[in-house]
């Protein structure tokens, strides 16, 4: 049995991930993170939940309470690389789900990671359609010489790029960087049009109501272009089986590893 531990319990992923917990039959939930509904039962604030946690203000109250074998976290960015280090330093994996950190948090979430011997796992996005997104753009780019990326998020979204958005530019970027005709800084007019550079590439950010959460990547050559693009809809259940699955896979791995299809086609057997 696998222990778990939910930092944002609460929150949009969270909800629906705690009831899918309770199901499992090889997972165990023993601990609940949300500052807003510290020390209320967790079945009073998650629906389809039956169990008796009580839920903790901070991950390390929750460590603290119960011992966990996996963390899995689901807040903000300005927290989630705090919340892993403090569960990665008590010998505790980590499945990080939460958008908006940058290669400076990651660096510091694997050197933790190696320093206590402990896997973590993180994904931008933990939807299969995701994960496909990402191994046929890659595919794409060792093919097609140019390629920008737009990111797709409701106008409440805080972080630009998303986790998803920032995980495909980070996978296509280490095939190869795109070919640009024209510099970036030789734009004539405003070059900030041009969107962020990231990994060699453009990318860029709308945020408009009406999406949930989208990236495309459009790749061109002479006389042809290529678009993939993946959409989410107003529910988190795509995310869920990702993360259950990257909860289950994280205690065989040491350092930090991003992107679900680490453990994806060892799951399938590939």
């Amino acid at each position: 049995m696998i222990r778990i531990c939910v930092a944002g319990a609460t929150g949009w992923v969270g909800t629906s991930l705690v009831p899918a917990l309770e199901a499992a039959s090889d997972l165990e939930l023993v601990g609940a993170v949300s500052r807003s509904a510290a020390d209320k039962p967790l079945r009073d604030v998650v629906a389809g939940y039956t169990g008796t946690l009580q839920v903790a203000g901070t991950v390390e109250e929750a460590l603290e309470r119960a011992p966990s074998d996996v963390l899995i976290e689901y807040t903000t960015p300005s927290s989630a690389r705090a919340h892993a280090i403090a569960a990665l330093s008590r010998g505790v994996h980590v499945v990080l789900g939460t958008s908006g950190l940058d290669e400076d948090d990651f660096a510091a979430i694997d050197a933790c990671a190696r320093e206590h011997d402990v896997g973590a796992l993180a994904a931008g996005n933990f939807a299969i359609s995701a994960v496909l997104l990402q191994r046929f753009a890659e595919m794409a780019a060792r093919h097609l010489p140019t390629w920008e990326i737009i990111d797709y998020s409701d106008g409440r979204k805080p972080d630009a790029p998303s986790g998803t958005a920032r995980e495909l530019a980070h996978r296509v970027g280490s095939v190869r960087p795109p070919e640009i005709e024209i510099p970036v800084g030789d734009t004539q007019g405003y070059p900030e049009a041009r969107g962020l550079t990231m990994h060699g590439m453009q990318v860029h950010s709308v945020r408009v109501p009406g999406f949930v959460i989208g990236v495309e990547a459009i790749f061109g050559r002479d006389d042809e272009r290529l678009t993939l693009r993946y959409d989410g809809g107003s529910g988190a259940e795509p995310y869920v089986a990702g993360t259950l699955l990257a909860a289950r896979k994280v205690g065989g791995l040491v350092g930090l590893r991003r992107g679900l299809d680490q453990v994806l086609d060892e799951a399938d057997g590939g």
